[in-house]
């Protein structure tokens, strides 16, 4: 037996956070999972630890495949319907003519300009728009 009891330890490191599974013997001769969580908080080493003992680690592994059937099916639920409705915004508003997955170019409209006249303009090769500003220079103050 290691120091502490310990029997068994592994480490899984996740971003800034350090997961420790050990598995640990106590001195009545009880075998437990003891799971560590350890991140450093405002430069401190902020750990946080629970304990599973042996026999019920059957009903804690059940709940815990339980949620994780449950994250999967909600991440295709979710997947499933960013898909339906990128199809039905493509519906809408048509699919890119070159088969290109990348967004519509934004067509913007000059004052008094019509739809029609803005997207004439841009399909054009050279869609720059000059932006003049109102103010005169006169208005300004220098610092």
């Amino acid at each position: 037996m290691a120091i502490r009891g310990e029997l068994f330890t592994t480490q899984v490191t996740l971003d800034k956070r350090n997961y420790f599974f050990n598995v640990k013997e106590n001195r009545n001769g009880d075998v437990f999972l003891q799971i560590v969580e350890s991140k450093i908080k405002d430069g401190e080493d902020d750990r946080r630890a629970i304990v599973v003992f042996s026999e019920d680690m059957k009903k804690f592994f059940a709940g815990m495949d339980e949620s994780l059937k449950f994250i999967e099916k909600e991440e295709k639920e979710r997947a499933k319907a960013r898909a339906e409705k990128k199809a039905a915004k493509e519906a809408k508003f048509g699919a890119q003519a070159d088969g290109d997955s990348a967004p519509a170019k934004k067509i913007y409209r000059r004052k008094g300009e019509s739809r029609l006249v803005a997207e004439k303009r841009a399909a054009k090769k050279d869609t720059r728009i000059h932006v003049v500003s109102k103010r005169k220079t006169s208005d300004l103050t220098e610092y």
